[in-house]
């Protein structure tokens, strides 16, 4: 296991600056490993992690743990919250971790020296036991651990747009195998009259 000092200079090399998200982010992914009693750094697949917004936070828990968009490890909810929820995936055990409430007020006792606000958070967020920084609730998943993470190599065509669905992402409607957007399921509309009118059919059936 890496020290928490080595692990916040490589968030730091991330952003090339260190900042109190970060550090969250770090001690977050930490203290979940050691509830679960994992070894982190992973060097396998076993943790995932459901981050519940995007930026530093999740930099910071993706170095303390090695769990990675990338690696298919992680993926984002975003609820616009710094917590997270981490899955052993072998033991199907889920714990959500949220920092608690008052950690900026409690901050500035670890770090009296600190100038500012922002500088009592970042040497604070460091020193501070793992129990005052976040509250942990244990907690199980909507969709099945198996489902989120799906198998290799099962693909899907959408019989609408003709793209590649991985991941058993598709939606299946009447005898259709159809992506999420053209489901009515996206976060986007191509601009093209023909194809905007040819989802809207489909949607309204």
């Amino acid at each position: 296991m890496f020290s928490l000092e080595h692990l916040l200079e490589q968030s730091s090399q991330l952003h090339r600056h260190l900042c109190p998200r970060q550090v969250l982010g770090v001690r977050m992914g930490l203290y979940a490993g050691e509830i679960l009693n994992l070894e982190l750094p992973q060097s396998d697949k076993r943790l995932y992690t459901i981050m519940e917004t995007d930026g530093c936070a999740a930099d910071g828990v993706s170095t303390a743990t090695n769990c990675w968009i990338g690696r298919r490890t992680m993926r984002v909810e975003d609820y616009g919250k710094a917590a997270a929820t981490f899955v052993d995936t072998k033991t199907d055990e889920a714990i959500r971790l949220v920092p608690r409430s008052d950690v900026r007020c409690l901050a500035r006792d670890y770090a009296p020296e600190a100038k500012n606000k922002w500088e009592a958070q970042l040497i604070g967020y460091q020193k501070m036991p793992g129990e005052m920084l976040f509250s942990v609730h244990h907690v199980q998943l909507r969709t099945p651990i198996e489902s989120i993470i799906s198998r290799a190599g099962v693909k899907a065509i959408c019989d609408i747009c003709g793209e590649e669905i991985m991941n058993e992402r598709e939606v299946k409607r009447d005898d259709m195998t159809l992506c999420r957007s053209c489901a009515g399921e996206g976060y986007y509309l191509i601009v093209a009259e023909n194809f905007l009118l040819a989802q809207t059919s489909l949607i309204a059936r």
